[in-house]
């Protein structure tokens, strides 16, 4: 049986409940990639994918996302937008807005946000992947069509990973059941959305950057086969772009096609 009921799900998102298609699986190759497969089909806007697990979850970079039940909670969704992908600058941080929002009211504490897609627990004077967001976007003459793959872990990964990690169960007292807690994630993405539609990003920069855990904090700036770039992290412009002062000036950062990682201050990344 699916940990994740349809028609239960239907009774937690209320007056809101015709805005998603909800379909739940046991398991699939990646929530993404079956979206993708049926909005070539024409499935509508707010359908979602929810599995208990995944054979080929799909991270950023190319990186591989597993699941599995009661451990965690992965689902991809579908959007539409009109005009072409160019006018959704930032989509990544407003999504992550939107699933800040929904933890924090269902009570979640310590909830922060890190460029590009990434959803941080304050732990102590550090902290630890929590979530994270990949989009996928593909434009037509209709205007943009755009796939979010959300994954939470509920509960601390094991093993030997390659950054802290943390699972939702630590930032509350009681972790929420399963479907109230989709429920109020696809509620306030929804609304992220819709106000992504109207402002574009800008109306979003404020939320996200009060929630950003390395402002005006050192860091480094990781790209394959290139020299790391040093600097103090400034957040981010009215279009998302990553804003990092650098000894050479500010520079903006579009790329999310990179790795960001908070460092030990030194000399080298002082405040100019």
């Amino acid at each position: 049986m699916t940990l994740i009921d349809p028609a239960l799900l239907k009774t937690r998102l209320g007056v809101l409940a015709g805005r998603f298609d909800v379909d739940s699986l046991a398991e699939c190759d990646s929530t993404s990639s079956e979206l993708l497969r049926r909005a070539e089909r024409g499935a509508p806007a707010g359908t979602v994918i929810v599995a208990d697990q995944q054979s080929a979850g799909r991270g950023r970079r190319g990186r591989q996302w597993f699941s599995a039940p009661e451990a965690g909670l992965t689902f991809s969704l579908l959007w539409r937008f009109n005009g072409p992908a160019s006018q959704l600058a930032g989509l990544s941080l407003a999504v992550g807005v939107g699933l800040a929002r929904g933890l924090e009211g269902l009570g979640a504490q310590g909830v922060c946000l890190k460029w590009p897609n990434d959803i941080l627990l304050r732990q102590g004077d550090g902290f630890a992947k929590l979530a994270g967001i990949l989009i996928e976007l593909a434009s037509d003459r209709r205007g943009t069509q755009v796939v979010i793959g959300i994954g939470i872990n509920l509960q601390k990964p094991a093993g030997d990973l390659p950054q802290p990690a943390a699972g939702l169960n630590q930032a509350f007292d009681v972790l929420p059941e399963r479907h109230e807690l989709l429920a109020a994630v696809l509620v306030a993405v929804g609304e992220a959305l819709e106000s992504v539609t109207v402002d574009g990003f800008f109306g979003l920069k404020n939320e996200w950057q009060v929630r950003h855990a390395w402002q005006d904090q050192p860091v480094q700036l990781l790209a394959d086969e290139a020299t790391p770039l040093l600097g103090i992290c400034l957040g981010v412009d009215n279009d998302g772009a990553l804003l990092l002062e650098t000894e050479s000036g500010i520079q903006r950062i579009l790329s999310g096609d990179v790795s960001l990682r908070r460092i030990a201050s030194t000399p080298e990344v002082r405040r100019l």
